[in-house]
This record gives structure tokens, sequence and C-alpha cells, in this order.
């Protein structure tokens, strides 16, 4: 099964400039927790979460409305392809231990998100290849524990 064929197509994206707060209404009022965040030609350039606002607006010492995205955006963003197998996917999602990967054409324009929900969605079913255990290995990868290099806020 090909990654086009369950991922979310057209998903909510902000850019670098977006502030915390715009984001945040963003994500309340489109029902995710995740969000590309691109170029003017919609490449993505990082990622940002529902998790790395939360933090931001505990540990900044500022108000959401004036951080912006492109000050603590994930830079270093794995994606994948709609033409790549999901197998592949989870693969990358177990390595890179997250639960979305921006999909993208291959000159890095957001066409969509995979997300575990889509994948679970999916598993079992008789027109997948994609079984249950897939699914259990890929979260209890992305679930262990690891221990997180701990970093001061910038501006803390």
């Amino acid at each position: 099964m090909k990654v086009q064929q369950i991922m979310t197509a057209a998903p909510l994206t902000c850019t670098p400039d977006s502030t915390l707060a715009d984001i945040a209404l963003l994500m309340w009022e489109g029902g995710c927790g995740f969000m590309p965040v691109v170029d003017p030609a919609g490449a993505v350039r990082g990622v940002i979460t529902d998790r790395d606002i939360c933090l931001a607006a505990g540990t900044r010492r500022r108000s959401p409305a004036h951080i912006h995205a492109g000050e603590l955006m994930e830079r270093h963003v794995a994606c994948c392809h709609p033409d790549d197998d999901v197998k592949a996917a989870l693969t990358l999602m177990q390595q890179r231990r997250v639960r979305r990967l921006p999909v993208t054409r291959y000159d890095g324009v957001l066409t969509g998100i995979l997300s575990m929900d889509d994948v679970v969605l999916e598993a079992g079913g008789s027109a997948t290849d994609i079984s249950a255990a897939d699914v259990v290995d890929t979260l209890k990868t992305i679930c262990s524990q690891h221990l997180p290099v701990p970093r001061r806020a910038p501006g803390t």
C-alpha cells in the first residue's frame, strides 16, 4: 500500500512568521496537534506540535502572540513521499520516533501528512498489507523510553 492511498491530503500549514497563538487556534479549529511549517512555495521548512507550543508558552516568558514558529520549529524533518510504501514510512517513523510524517513531492513541496491515526484506521483490512503487528511494533518503538538531552529554553 502506498502512502498516498491513506495520507491526509491538503493539511493545515503555517509559516515561520506565524505566531504560536495563531497556530494554536488553527490546530484547535482543525482538530490537529501537528503542523508543517512551509515557505511561500509550499516546501516544508520545519514542523511544530501542540507540545512545542505548550512548552514554549510555559518557558519563554513571552506571550504566544509574540513567539513565532521559526523560533522553535523542528528543522530536521523526516518526510516521506506519496509513492513510498506505507511499511517503509513506518520504519522511518520508528527510526525518528515520530507519529507523523509530512508527505512531500521530491522537490520538498508538501502534499499531505501521514499519521499513525491514518495507519491504524487501515491496518488489518482486507485491502491492505498493514498488519496490527506492524502498528504495534511501530508504536512500541516510538513510545520506548529514551532520555532526551535536557536543553535550556532560549530566552530564559
